[in-house]
């Protein structure tokens, strides 16, 4: 299985650092950004499992760049990771960039290493359902065709004990 690939997102670079220390022993697949602009960039060039964001950044803050992801990358988890613990900073992350967890700075290594692979565990399965459901899709167009070709192929017919009857 390939590694998840996760975007970190701050304009400290000694943060960027860390939290590279802190993820690239997992075996995830990283990639930084110092800017909501640079982000951007490799998204467009990468498809990303999972973001972690500062919110006060040049140019595009956390939350604009959530909000941006939120439309043009709804599946990517979003998390942020900021300085300020203010209610508005929460509320607009929350409400505009839908994000998955906030995390206030300095974060705890275990919290935040919990919450990311928790993350990317609901990613696999997002992926995993849609799959399915492609799956099921295909298998329901290949019935509907057979019972074209062979009319009654996809009925049941039991006795009365449950058992099926095959007919030839």
């Amino acid at each position: 299985m390939k590694p998840f690939k996760i975007l970190l997102v701050d304009d400290a670079p000694q943060v960027l650092k860390a939290l590279e220390r802190m993820l690239r022993p997992k075996g995830y697949e990283l990639f930084m950004a110092d800017s909501g602009h640079g982000a951007l960039d490799i998204l467009r060039a990468h498809d990303i499992d999972l973001i972690v964001t500062d919110e006060f950044m040049p140019g595009l803050s956390g939350t604009d760049l959530l909000e941006v992801l939120k439309k043009l990358y709804p599946d990517i988890i979003r998390i942020m990771l900021t300085g300020l613990d203010d209610v508005e900073t929460l509320k607009n992350a929350v409400n505009k960039g839908e994000i998955y967890r906030f995390f206030t700075k300095p974060w705890d290594d275990f919290e935040l290493s919990l919450a990311i692979y928790q993350g990317l565990q609901q990613r696999a399965l997002e992926r995993e359902n849609a799959r399915l459901k492609t799956v099921a899709c295909s298998q329901e167009k290949m019935l509907k065709q057979l019972e074209k070709e062979y009319p009654g192929i996809s009925e049941r017919k039991l006795t009365a004990d449950g058992s099926f009857i095959i007919e030839g």
